[in-house]
């Protein structure tokens, strides 16, 4: 056996998730060699990670790689990995919104893109949708500015705003808005049971269901929602056991419900007036303890989608803020985009976030893959 290898690698929080970020040359180019690195790294498969820098969550299960930009309008590329706690699985078949808000700043501290005041936009081209993103960072003196005012429920105390902007985010992984050409339809399972379900495609593609229609309120918290295992067991494949294995991560399912007076994780009232919708999405087979990013923005363009599941139960936004109801509290995502041949176009999506870098240093591998 060999020393063990030590890789650089930071970690961020970015938004609502916890990222680990390494820069792509650190890791060999073999997909399985790569891979089992990676999982080392995070200390999977385990349900602990104890062996790693995993948290045993979904959400702190995140990788970020960082690599020379591989489109000339980019500053940077980046691709994001969802690590399995339990499975030895590296998911790279959609985006994390909430990790997109740790690129930019890392750029920045990393001298991948030139600090400039007050604010700087980094242009990041996002392997895993092949879309582009745009990230507002705040700096001062040449240095990125972790701290402001802004807020963002889920995570405790301020940041300063970083700005994401999605461009063009329709069609991430499908090549369509809808990819099944429909707003709405009826999936029906293997045991006959029927759900109303909408599947938008923009960021990451979302499956929608009705929060009644799965015998739920909507307002449920995680604790609840992750103990109902006749609701965790619903797939809308026609073998779950082998989607799970195989993209565990991807497509994400939501459930929808009108706006409703509930009380978040936090104890924080949430008033129905607030929302425009009450929104739950999954992460990793769990009810994610806040919303994704890349759930907000479908949310957002299902609810200007006559017919979709999310039209149906929303309060219609009068303007391009449209605010979604989860379980930390609510999420503002602003929505712009126009009709084309009496389709819904969606020309960019723009969220605040805030980010954090935690630490920088040197995670070792085991010894035997030193060798």
């Amino acid at each position: 056996m060999g020393a063990p290898i030590g890789i650089p690698c930071t970690i961020m929080r970015g938004g609502t998730s916890k990222c680990i970020v390494i820069r792509k040359r650190e890791l060999p180019e073999d997909p399985a060699l790569r891979d089992r690195m990676i999982l080392a790294i995070f200390g999977s498969p385990d349900i602990r990670q104890i062996d790693g820098l995993g948290g045993a969550d979904s959400l702190t299960s995140k990788l970020v790689l960082i690599g020379e930009p591989t489109r000339p309008d980019a500053d940077v590329d980046y691709t994001f990995g969802q690590v399995s706690i339990a499975t030895p699985l590296v998911d790279y078949g959609g985006n994390c919104g909430n990790c997109s808000a740790s690129v930019g700043p890392y750029a920045i501290d990393k001298g991948l893109a030139p600090a400039k005041e007050p604010v700087t936009q980094i242009r990041i081209h996002q392997t895993n949708t092949r879309k582009l993103i745009v990230a507002h960072v705040p700096v001062r003196e040449g240095r990125v500015t972790y701290a402001g005012r802004y807020r963002i429920d889920g995570v405790p105390g301020t940041g300063a705003e970083i700005k994401l902007e999605f461009l063009d985010p329709g069609g991430s992984l499908t090549g369509r808005l809808l990819p099944t050409g429909q707003a709405c339809e009826t999936l029906v399972l293997d045991d006959g049971r029927r759900f109303t379900a909408s599947i938008v495609d923009a960021a990451n593609p979302v499956v929608f269901l009705l929060a009644e229609e799965l015998g739920v309120k909507g307002t449920e918290l995680p604790d609840a929602v992750n103990a109902n295992a006749k609701l965790l067991e619903i797939g809308i494949v026609r073998d779950r056991r082998e989607a799970t294995k195989k993209s565990p991560g991807f497509p994400k399912v939501a459930f929808v419900s009108p706006p409703q007076d509930y009380t978040s994780i936090s104890g924080t009232p949430v008033r129905k007036d607030e929302i425009h919708v009450t929104g739950r999405i999954m992460s990793m087979q769990k009810l994610h303890k806040a919303y994704a990013i890349t759930g907000g923005i479908p949310s957002a363009a299902a609810a200007v989608i006559p017919g979709s599941v999310v039209n149906q139960v929303c309060r219609k936004p009068e303007g391009e803020e449209f605010f979604i109801g989860h379980p930390s509290g609510t999420m503002k995502v602003a929505a712009a985009g126009h009709q084309e041949q009496g389709a819904f176009v969606l020309d960019k999506v723009v969220v605040g976030r805030t980010a954090r870098k935690i630490l920088d240093g040197t995670v070792y591998l085991p010894e035997e893959l030193s060798a």
